[in-house]
C-alpha cells in the first residue's frame, strides 16, 4: 500500500528546502514575456533526469492495439508538424501558502509558464497503431524512475481514450522553437493543454492502451483533490482559473518587500484557465477592485495578458489581481485547503510601500 505523509505547520523542512533547490519557479518578472524563456521555465522533475540520445530514443505504442510499433525522434520530426501555445501550471502551485502544508514542493505562486510546443498531434501515431475495441485509457510512460510514497515506479500518467485524441495533445520534440532541453523532457515529451502540468509527461518512452482504468501510482493515489486522508479524492485534471501580476517597484534582497515611487504606476500581468477563456480581470488596491484592460488571446490554452492604472500614493499598500473564465469560474480571495496543497487558485496580494 502506498505510503502517505502527514501536513505539517511551521517552518519548511531540509527536504521541502532540498526540493525547492532542485525544482525552480518562474520569477514573476518574467510575466512581462508572451513565451517564458526555456531557461525561465517553471520546473518539476519527481526522480533524476534520464541519460536520453535523441539518436537511440524510440517511442514504442503497445498494449491493446492492433499494430503496434516504435519510431524514432527523426522519423516523427518528418511528420507534419503542429506547434501549439500552452500554459503549464504545477497542481501544486501555492502549496507553500496553504497551512498545514503538505510537505512536498513548497511552491509559492511561481510554478506557471507558457511555451510554444511544436510535435505530431497523438491521435495521429494512435490512428496507426488501431485501437482494440473496449480500450479505456491510455498510459503514457516516462524514462525517469525513482520511489514515491514507499513505492519504487516510472513517472506514468494516463488520460481517457476521448482526453487522449484531442487534436491539441501533442508528442513534443520542440520548445519554442528550440530542441527540448533534457530538463524539459528531450528528446520527447506529452503536452496536454489544459490540464495540470503532471498530465504532460516528459522522457516519454512508452503509450500503453489499456482496457481497464490505470492505477499507477502517480495516478491513483497522487494528484487528487482531498479534504482528509481517508477521503477518496477527486482526480486532478483541468487547471482552476489563476493570475498573476509582476510586482510592481523594486524588491529587497532578502524579503523581497517591494518599495515604489508615487505616482502612475503600469501594472501587468497573465491570467489562465484550463476550463475556458479568460474574460474578466480585476485589479485591486487596499480592497477596492476596477476591471483591468485584456490584451487579445493568443491561443485557446495560452495565458491572457492584462494590465491596469495605479495612481500610487504615499503609504503601504496591498496590491491583488482576480481572473474570471468564460464558465464563470472565478478566484477565491483566500485559499482553499487540500490535504496534498492542490489547485490552490487564491488571489496573490503584493504589498508595496510607496514613497513620496
Amino acid at each position: 500500500m502506498a505510503q502517505s505523509r502527514a501536513p505539517i505547520a511551521g517552518r519548511f523542512t531540509a527536504q521541502e528546502v532540498a526540493l525547492a533547490t532542485r525544482n525552480s519557479g518562474m520569477p514573476l518578472e518574467a510575466l512581462r514575456y508572451d513565451l517564458t524563456p526555456a531557461g525561465l521555465h517553471y520546473l518539476l522533475i519527481h526522480f533524476d533526469i534520464p541519460a536520453a540520445d535523441a539518436e537511440s530514443w524510440r517511442l514504442e505504442f503497445c498494449g491493446e492495439v492492433e499494430r503496434p510499433f516504435s519510431l524514432g525522434i527523426a522519423e516523427l520530426r518528418a511528420m507534419a508538424p503542429r506547434t501549439e501555445r500552452v500554459t503549464l501550471e504545477c497542481a501544486g502551485n501555492g502549496r507553500g501558502q496553504i497551512a498545514p502544508r503538505y510537505p512536498s514542493v513548497p511552491w509559492l505562486e511561481e510554478g506557471v509558464s507558457t511555451a510554444a510546443w511544436t510535435g505530431v498531434p497523438l491521435a495521429r501515431l494512435m490512428d496507426r497503431a488501431g485501437l482494440r475495441t473496449g480500450v479505456k485509457e491510455l498510459a503514457f510512460h516516462g524514462a525517469d524512475r525513482g520511489i514515491d510514497r514507499g513505492v519504487e515506479h516510472e513517472f506514468a500518467r494516463s488520460l481517457s481514450v476521448e482526453e487522449a485524441l484531442r487534436d491539441d495533445v501533442l508528442l513534443a520534440y520542440q520548445m519554442n522553437g528550440a530542441d527540448l532541453l533534457p530538463q524539459h523532457g528531450a528528446p520527447l515529451r506529452l503536452i496536454v493543454p489544459g490540464w495540470y502540468g503532471m498530465a504532460s509527461v516528459k522522457w516519454l518512452q512508452r503509450i500503453e492502451a489499456l482496457a481497464r482504468p490505470f492505477d499507477g501510482i502517480q495516478q491513483g493515489a497522487s494528484y487528487h483533490f482531498r479534504a482528509h486522508s481517508m477521503a477518496r479524492g477527486i482526480p486532478c485534471r483541468r487547471i482552476r482559473v489563476n493570475s498573476l501580476m509582476a510586482p510592481p517597484g523594486i524588491p529587497d534582497f532578502y524579503t523581497r518587500t517591494r518599495s515604489a515611487h508615487a505616482g502612475a504606476i503600469r501594472v501587468s500581468g497573465r491570467a489562465w484557465s484550463g476550463n475556458a477563456p479568460i474574460v474578466r480581470v480585476e485589479f485591486g488596491v487596499d480592497g477596492a477592485w476596477q476591471d483591468a484592460a485584456l490584451a487579445e488571446q493568443a491561443s485557446p490554452f495560452a495565458w491572457r495578458g492584462w494590465h491596469a492604472a495605479w495612481n500610487a500614493r504615499p503609504g503601504i499598500h496591498e496590491l491583488a489581481c482576480r481572473a474570471t473564465d468564460a464558465a464563470g469560474n472565478v478566484q477565491p480571495l483566500d485559499p482553499l485547503w487540500d490535504l496534498g496543497g492542490f489547485g490552490n487558485n487564491a488571489i496573490q496580494r503584493v504589498s508595496v510601500t510607496v514613497a513620496d
